[in-house]
């Protein structure tokens, strides 16, 4: 049995990333495993990037295309918006391999269109790695146009003109006839794809994204510190995320206003913030900050997990949270809320803290109670111990083996 994923990159974001580790969990387990992208940056022989500069032009043309065509929607949902509307040759590749199964991953900035999708004739597996599959073109919304379809009447007040979501829907519905295996990371997104008008009678898979515990491990805290120039001193909590500051997804305001909270009750306290360099105007939160800007090779990352006494996700959504899993390989506790993804990463009480959704106070009292439980070690080995269990890569390759077998099957 041969596999070919198709993701939009191999390393360039946390959902090109996951698929990244899962198709090389797979290549570990003995299966014969192939990446198809638009960009490759790991230099890997089993990642293929589109052939000549004539492929690699109309790459760089669709995805201009989509980000012209997303903008007829005016919208207040700031996430990202795809229309997937520009065809390929992609189907018609992948409907010539014989005992294969395609594997989807995060295929926007217009990797495939809806109608691409709809061609494939072959098995298919699809992990979701956000909301955008049984969504209109959004990949996150608070609404519920997904669940009860995308109507006039039930369109935001917060968006107008062209209804770019009820239209990219619409195609969804008309091409996707022959229902695809989908597989989720989390069991609050496989409830959203079970409640979801488009994908309701779908089969659903749960099976939390891979990570290398292998190379993922702790570090001695004060040997990571003086690697990562940070203060060997002190509590350090961590936040990490792609233009944080700027994404209200991830919840650093959230973050902000419960440190605001712990002026006073920790005066030694210091955050370390990876994924953006330091803007332009210093933040204020009553506490020192070190920015150790984009972290692009998982040495670095893995020092600064190790590094720090607590990571910090305050995230209102995530369909996984890959920087908790990321932070429990390290032995490293989470605080969060207890909401979407992390829900099934963080133990409360065990390797971390669930904060109640969106409760800042609660955050803090989660942060000092992590710190308060740093000397007996118990979270550190109770996080690194789950994180082998769950979603290390001969777990995690096991469990796609049986949902191969099974797509396979029928």
């Amino acid at each position: 049995m041969k596999i070919t994923h198709l993701s939009q990159s191999d390393t360039s974001g946390g959902a090109a990333r996951a698929a990244y580790r899962i198709h090389h969990a797979l290549l570990d387990h003995g299966i014969d495993s192939t990446m198809m992208v638009d960009v490759a940056n790991s230099g890997d022989w089993t990642v293929k990037p589109p052939d000549g500069d004539w492929q690699q032009g109309m790459v760089f043309i669709r995805k201009i295309m989509g980000i012209l065509f997303a903008r007829l929607l005016k919208t207040r949902n700031h996430n990202m918006h795809s229309p997937a509307n520009m065809p390929t040759w992609r189907s018609r590749n992948l409907n010539k391999q014989t005992n294969s199964i395609t594997h989807l991953h995060w295929i926007n900035k217009e990797m495939m269109s809806i109608a691409d999708i709809g061609r494939l004739r072959g098995p298919i597996v699809w992990t979701l790695h956000d909301m955008w599959a049984f969504c209109g073109a959004e990949h996150y919304t608070d609404d519920f146009r997904w669940r009860d379809g995308y109507l006039k009447v039930n369109r935001p007040n917060y968006e107008s003109g062209f209804d770019l979501n009820k239209f990219t829907w619409q195609r969804k519905q008309k091409h996707w006839k022959r229902p695809i295996h989908i597989v989720t990371p989390s069991c609050w997104l496989a409830n959203c794809v079970k409640q979801s008008a488009l994908m309701r009678d779908w089969p659903v898979f749960i099976v939390p994204n891979a990570i290398d515990t292998d190379q993922w491990q702790p570090i001695n805290q004060r040997v990571a510190r003086r690697l990562m120039r940070l203060p060997e001193d002190g509590p350090l909590i961590l936040f990490g995320a792609m233009s944080g500051n700027n994404n209200p997804i991830k919840g650093f305001d959230l973050l902000a206003a419960a440190l605001k909270g712990l002026q006073g009750k920790l005066f030694d306290l210091r955050l370390a913030i990876f994924g953006q360099l330091s803007p332009e105007s210093p933040l204020d939160l009553g506490f020192p900050i070190h920015f150790r800007g984009h972290l692009y090779d998982d040495i670095s990352l893995n020092l600064l997990y190790s590094a720090a006494d607590l990571t910090v996700v305050p995230s209102r959504i995530e369909a996984f949270g890959q920087t908790a899993s990321e932070a429990h390989a390290c032995g490293t506790p989470v605080v969060a809320f207890e909401t979407s993804g992390l829900s099934d990463i963080v133990e409360h009480l065990r390797t971390g803290y669930l904060a109640e959704p969106f409760d800042v106070e609660d955050l803090a009292q989660g942060i000092c109670w992590v710190l308060d439980q740093k000397e007996s070690g118990e979270l550190s080995a109770n996080a690194r111990t789950r994180a082998v269990a769950q979603f290390s890569y001969p777990v995690v390759a096991e469990q796609y083996q049986r949902v191969y077998s099974e797509v396979a099957g029928q």
